[in-house]
This record gives structure tokens, C-alpha cells and sequence, in this order.
């Protein structure tokens, strides 16, 4: 099947005319979360009025509170009265206050899942999934079209350093959205083109086998209408596994690889060449691809650290061909994009001391982290600190978690974030005993961590926070205290 690489974009300029003309005021029970403060941006960009509620003001809330939406602390029936319709996020309960009251009031409430199709029905969408990488190429996407001035609607899953924020109401074509996997929320989406950057087990307390995982990423590219498109990376045998699968059943299918030497496995590809580190921290490269039919070039130059980038920067090119746009101009947008918060995000220096702060939580991304850390600051003594990230994931990664810290050279570990989860009678400190490294630790707390880094710290010492959880406090901590 010949793919049409320019796909028919139709332009709206009435964002979201697929929802209910009467609707006038949206209410979000935990607004706080990265996903429905996104939402809620959106809708309140869009003309809608916008309430929330959480159980504390995060930083997501603090940003929306400040653009004139009314955020409530805790949850009270009150807080839904005079809603059109409240979406609640999948970590608040059926049997929260607020659920039963706008329930009981015969308000619709929808989960985030319900939702998010309904913004994506009369625009382009553009959806990316993956284990990891997904946040870093959603946002690589939205700026490129941003840049491009495109004028994109999107979704992201960190706040985007080069825009201060993670979600917005834009007037043009493409909707870009993170398509996050954990309890298979991006099955609710209405995508035209899918991204998948990786497929690894994870989250097994919503997918217990890497089968079950494997499955709901089947169903997700399901999502694609007929004349839709799969882009994966060739790198990744299980998502490759995706893109045989899309063209069985008719998909157009594209790959895209940072190695050279990559066997191309679909009849569209993009490969970078020529990788070498830059002065800017980043990685310079050529492009080459055939998806616009002749084989085409372009040049990149990133400032975000690591190969993994490289390739999330690939993925994020793969699209703009897809679209029919100009792959230099967008090669040129991705040199000026700095990132998003905790990804590899230096938050400063002192005595000598880099401190920076990464949502890394799983091996694969501890290692790629590290490497381009490596990579970056080649002479320098590179300290790992590491806040293990659910009960069931540390368990059932164990064995990887113990191998992915070669490239620091201390590795400190803290005892574990729960988040969702109930407390069990398992310590991080059984994978360091488990950890080859010569100099990894258990420092239990955060504040005997932050302690235990300020007594051993020295001028030119790199320190990396990995945590998902709270452990992003000892940057602050470190910072202020040295």
C-alpha cells in the first residue's frame, strides 16, 4: 500500500466544536496531576470556565491558579456545584466526595481516558506512545510545529522549558498528545498518526505480564483509521513487533534508527548518520529518509543530551515527513529546543557542583541517562542518586535495576516511593546488596541522602536525582545547603 505522506489536514478554527455548545464550566477532581492539568489548560484556552480540586497545590496548579482557574484544597460536594461536567483523574476514587455529589446532581464525570478523545475528533492527531522517551518526543513534536508556526493544540506529560508550559489551545491542524499506557489510558485516543519509541515491561501493577502490555499496544494502534500511520523505532524488536502487526492489517508503517547499520525493516525509514557529541552538550547528525519518496537530507543539532534523544529527536522528524512539512526547518527548530522539566534538567551549580534533576524510574531509562551523562561530562565524578519508584516495579525489575548504574561512578539508593501502591516488607535495600557496583549504597531516607551528599560532595562532582516520586527535593536541598 502506497502511504499518502501528505495527509489531508482540514484547519479548525473553533478548537473543540465536537463538545457540547451549552457546556460552560468544567470542574477537575485532581487538577494537580500532570494529565488533567493539561486538560484543564486546554479547555480554559478555549473559552470554557475551569474549576479543580486537589489534595495540595502542586506546581501544575500553582501555574493554572495563576491564570485566573479556581482551585479548591480538598474535596467538598460543594466544589461541583454548577459544573457542566467534572473529570476526575484515575488516582481519585468512585467513592470521593465530589464523584458521589456531582453523581447524585446527575452530572456527567468522566475519567481522563473518556475525555481525551473528544479533543482530538475535528483536528490531526498525532499520538505517541512508548515505554519510554514519549514525553521528551511529544514535546520535541509540539515545539517543531510551534516553531514552524503550525500553531499545534498538545499534550505533554513534563512542562516544556521552551513554552513554560505542558499543554496548549492552539488554532491550527495537528493535535500532538503523550500517549501514556498506564492504565491503558491512550486507548481513548482518536490518533491519524501513532508514534510507539519503545515497548518494555513496565507499570506491572497494571499490565502483570509483558504479554498483557503487549496486547493493550495492539489495541492502541487499532486506534488508526485505514489510511493511518505507524512510526517505530527499528531499534526496539517489540515495537517493531507493532509495526508487522499494523501491516497486516493494511497501515502505512515507517521505522526510524540512530544506528547505522540498523536493518531497515519497512519500506519507509529515517536514519541518522554522522553521530558525533557537540559542544552544546547534545549530539550533531545527519538525516537521510525516503518517506517523502526521494531520498531526502537534513542536519540536527541538539542541545538535550544523549543518543536516546537523538532518536526521540528521529521519531519527532518522522512525523514532520510524515505531515509533508520541511524536514530542515524542522531539523532547525529541534536545535533550539532545551527540554522539559526533570528530564535531564540541570537546576544549577554550586562550589563547583552540577546538580540535575531526571524523572528516570525505569533501567532502560537509568541507563541511557547515565550514558549520556557519560557522554556529556566524560571527566567528571558522576554521583547516581536513585529513588526506586513502586513496590511491584522494583520487585519485578529487580535483576535490571542492580546492572544500571555502570556509568556513575557513587550510587546512592533510597528506600522506596510508593505512590499508589500499599506498603510491603521490601526494601531497596535488597537490590543494592544485589548491585556489582563497587560503590553503590543504601542511604534510606531523603534527608540522610541529602546528608550523606553534603559530607562527600567535591568541586567538579556531577549529581543526577532519579526519582518520579519526591526525591527531586534533594536537588533544592543540595543546592541551598552547599
Amino acid at each position: 500500500m502506497q502511504p499518502n505522506y501528505h495527509l489531508p489536514i482540514t484547519n479548525n478554527h473553533l478548537p473543540f466544536t465536537n463538545l457540547p455548545t451549552m457546556t460552560k464550566r468544567a470542574h477537575f477532581i485532581g487538577i494537580g496531576g500532570s494529565g488533567l492539568s493539561a486538560i484543564a489548560r486546554l479547555l480554559k484556552e478555549s473559552g470554557y470556565e475551569v474549576t479543580g480540586s486537589d489534595r495540595a497545590l502542586s506546581q501544575f496548579a500553582l501555574d493554572l491558579e495563576n491564570d485566573g482557574v479556581k482551585i479548591y484544597i480538598g474535596h467538598h460536594p460543594k466544589n461541583v456545584e454548577g459544573a457542566d461536567f467534572v473529570i476526575r483523574s484515575s488516582a481519585v476514587p468512585e467513592d470521593n466526595d465530589e464523584v458521589v455529589a456531582a453523581l447524585h446532581a446527575g452530572i456527567p464525570v468522566y475519567k481522563r481516558a473518556d475525555f481525551l478523545g473528544q479533543l482530538m475528533v475535528d483536528k490531526t492527531g498525532i499520538a505517541v506512545a512508548g515505554t519510554h522517551g514519549k514525553t521528551t518526543t511529544t514535546a520535541m513534536l509540539a515545539w517543531a510545529l510551534y516553531a514552524m508556526e503550525r500553531d499545534p493544540s498538545f499534550i505533554v506529560g513534563g512542562v516544556m522549558n521552551n513554552l513554560k508550559t505542558n499543554a496548549r489551545s492552539g488554532q491550527g491542524a495537528t493535535f500532538v498528545i503523550e500517549a501514556d499506557e498506564y492504565d491503558r489510558m491512550f486507548l481513548g485516543l482518536k490518533p491519524r498518526i501513532a508514534v510507539v519509541t519503545s515497548l518494555e515491561h513496565d507499570h506491572p501493577d497494571c499490565f502483570p505480564t509483558f504479554e498483557d502490555m503487549r496486547s493493550a499496544f495492539e489495541r492502541f494502534v487499532d486506534l488508526l483509521p485505514p489510511d493511518g500511520s505507524l512510526i517505530v523505532s527499528s531499534e526496539d524488536k517489540n515495537a517493531m513487533s507493532l509495526l508487522s502487526y499494523a501491516r497486516k492489517k493494511g497501515l502505512n508503517v515507517l521505522s526510524y534508527s540512530v544506528q547505522n547499520d540498523a536493518t531497515i525493516n519497512s519500506p519507509y525509514w529515517m536514519q541518522a548518520r554522522g553521530l558525533k557529541p557537540n559542544s552544546r552538550g547534545g549530539f550533531d547528525f545527519s538525516v537521510m529518509t525516503n518517506m517523502g519518496g526521494a531520498v531526502a537530507v537534513a542536519k540536527v543539532s541538539l542541545q538535550t543530551s544523549g543518543k536516546h534523544n537523538a532518536r526521540n529527536a528521529l521519531a519527532a522528524l518522522s512525523v514532520v515527513a510524515v505531515l509533508g512539512l520541511p524536514l530542515q526547518e524542522a531539523a532547525d527548530a529541534l536545535s533550539e529546543f532545551t527540554g522539559t522539566k526533570r528530564r535531564f534538567e540541570i537546576r544549577g551549580e554550586r562550589k563547583g557542583v552540577i546538580v540535575i534533576d531526571d524523572y528516570a524510574h525505569h533501567p532502560t531509562e537509568i541507563l541511557a541517562t547515565l550514558a549520556g551523562a557519560r557522554a556529556r561530562y566524560p571527566n567528571n565524578r558522576i554521583w547516581a542518586v536513585w529513588q526506586p519508584h513502586t513496590y511491584s516495579r522494583t520487585q519485578t525489575l529487580f535483576f535490571e535495576f542492580s546492572r544500571a548504574f555502570t556509568d556513575a561512578n557513587e550510587v546512592l539508593v533510597t528506600e522506596i516511593y510508593a505512590s499508589r501502591e500499599a506498603k510491603r516488607e521490601f526494601s531497596s535495600a535488597e537490590v543494592v546488596s544485589a548491585m556489582p557496583h563497587p560503590s553503590a549504597r543504601y542511604t534510606g531516607s531523603l534527608e540522610e541522602t541529602t546528608k550523606y551528599l553534603l559530607e562527600h560532595l567535591q568541586s567538579g562532582d556531577v549529581l543526577i536525582v532519579l526519582s518520579a516520586g519526591d526525591a527531586n527535593q534533594i536537588c533544592d536541598d543540595v543546592l541551598e545547603k552547599l
